[in-house]
């Protein structure tokens, strides 16, 4: 068998065979137009004929799928497309709607200090070696943002500003060193001074200090800035947790809790302005 596929007369043969494919093929297209004579190669050229118009309609059948598996892509794709668009819309639809109800948690502080000005952020990065839990926020100068801006959540003080760019600014918070402010208990008025440590930062807690041995903080109380320095009145900085005797002077000192939970922090507002802001820079630097 290998032999005689390789053989001249098999070879002859696929020759006619081609040749009677042509002739039917042209048949069909030309019938119309041949003289009668066609009809003697038609009786020959019937069988092929019939095999050429069946390749001849596989081939349409094949064309027509694949123009509809192209189709069918190309409207998947559109779908695709029209999907991932509506999907971001969600998305933002959602973020306005996330951005509204912290707005709203923000009025209050607004309508019972209507001077304060607000810049909202959000939190880009954090710096893990910082155990103060400083972090950088999406607003600089070209948002209205200055240096020691006070930075509050809904819940209380946050820190203050301490280096800005044009579209970034970077926040130092109630638990470093280098943020000392005048605070005083709400519950008592007993007036000192807060700052943190570095022991006390690793437990997330900072320092009410310069308290008389008269004084009548208790545990659970509110302590809040007490208007100098760089901060307005009144703003929640945390609850006392624990009160000790210094073991350098006479004095107590209370251990305080934030009121603001600085490892969940995503959006802040930046209190740009406020009554008072410039004359307690001044005294604060």
């Amino acid at each position: 068998m290998r032999f005689f596929l390789r053989s001249r007369q098999f070879k002859k043969i696929l020759c006619i065979i081609a040749i009677v494919l042509a002739l039917s093929i042209l048949a069909g297209i030309f019938g119309g137009l041949m003289s009668p004579q066609a009809g003697i190669v038609g009786i020959f050229t019937a069988p092929f004929q019939k095999l050429s118009n069946s390749v001849i309609g596989a081939f349409s059948d094949f064309a027509e799928n694949f123009r509809s598996a192209t189709e069918l892509n190309a409207e998947k794709e559109e779908l695709k497309a029209q999907v991932d668009e509506l999907r971001g819309q969600l998305v933002d639809y959602y973020d306005i709607l996330n951005q509204n109800e912290e707005y709203k948690k923000y009025l209050e502080i607004k309508e019972q200090n209507p001077d304060f000005k607000f810049c909202p952020a959000m939190v880009t990065a954090t710096d893990p070696d910082d155990i103060f839990s400083g972090f950088t926020l999406d607003a600089g100068s070209l948002n209205g943002v200055s240096l020691y801006d006070p930075v509050i959540t809904e819940a209380g003080l946050v820190g203050y500003i301490t280096e800005v760019g044009f579209t970034t600014s970077k926040v130092t918070t109630v638990l470093s060193p280098s943020l000392t402010c005048g605070a005083y208990d709400s519950r008592t008025n007993d007036a000192g001074a807060l700052s943190g440590t570095t022991e006390l930062a690793t437990q997330n807690q900072t320092k009410f200090f310069n308290l008389p041995r008269t004084c009548s903080v208790a545990v659970g109380d509110i302590i809040v800035t007490s208007g100098s320095g760089v901060f307005p009145d009144k703003l929640i900085i945390g609850t006392v947790s624990n009160i000790s005797s210094d073991p350098i002077s006479s004095s107590l000192y209370a251990t305080v809790s934030p009121a603001v939970n600085f490892e969940e922090l995503r959006n802040v507002m930046i209190l740009t302005d406020f009554a008072g802001q410039g004359n307690q820079l001044i005294s604060g630097e």
